[in-house]
């Protein structure tokens, strides 16, 4: 999960690491025992090897056309927010990369649904100066934590007492 450190600038530090909840991990999780179930019970009911094979191979298929790609994309996608800019990255086979420096941050904001609240988790919404506007970061763990945290890199970036150049 953790950004490779060659990606990182010198003097730049990994403050927050993290991909989205496992929460999006639920509806592979039901298909694949949903299609085992069925592909069980066919197997129970149908007394005949061959159709047994085709159960299997067609649940193979689905499993591999319905569950495995959300989970590829949960293990693949990372967001980490280090003392200078915030790095996403998400993909496989096409890999996609959004930075946004500190300094370009205008806002942080965190949306909590029903579900989001019970597991620990929500959107965390970054404004920021570029045309895009804002970012917005789904089923972030301990969003409200990690919009606390960023907050204060924001602060400590901007503070005008001017300790962060060594004095």
């Amino acid at each position: 999960m953790a950004i490779s450190q060659k990606l990182l600038n010198d003097g730049e530090s990994v403050v927050i690491s993290t991909r989205t909840h496992p929460k999006a991990l639920l509806a592979p999780l039901l298909w694949l025992v949903l299609i085992l179930a069925v592909v069980v019970f066919a197997n129970v009911k149908i007394d005949n090897d061959v159709a047994g094979y085709v159960a299997w191979g067609i649940g193979a298929v689905l499993v591999v056309w319905l569950v495995l790609p959300p989970v590829v994309r949960w293990l693949s996608a990372s967001y980490t927010i280090t003392n200078r800019r915030l790095i996403t990255r998400t993909g496989v086979i096409v890999r996609k990369g959004h930075d946004i420096p500190l300094s370009r941050i205008s806002d942080v904001a965190y949306e909590l649904g029903l579900v989001d609240r019970m597991l620990g988790c929500g959107t965390l919404v970054i404004s920021d100066a570029s045309t895009n506007g804002r970012v917005s970061l789904p089923d972030i763990p301990h969003v409200e934590e990690t919009q606390r945290r960023l907050n204060q890199l924001l602060h400590d970036l901007n503070d005008p007492t001017g300790h962060h150049d060594g004095t």
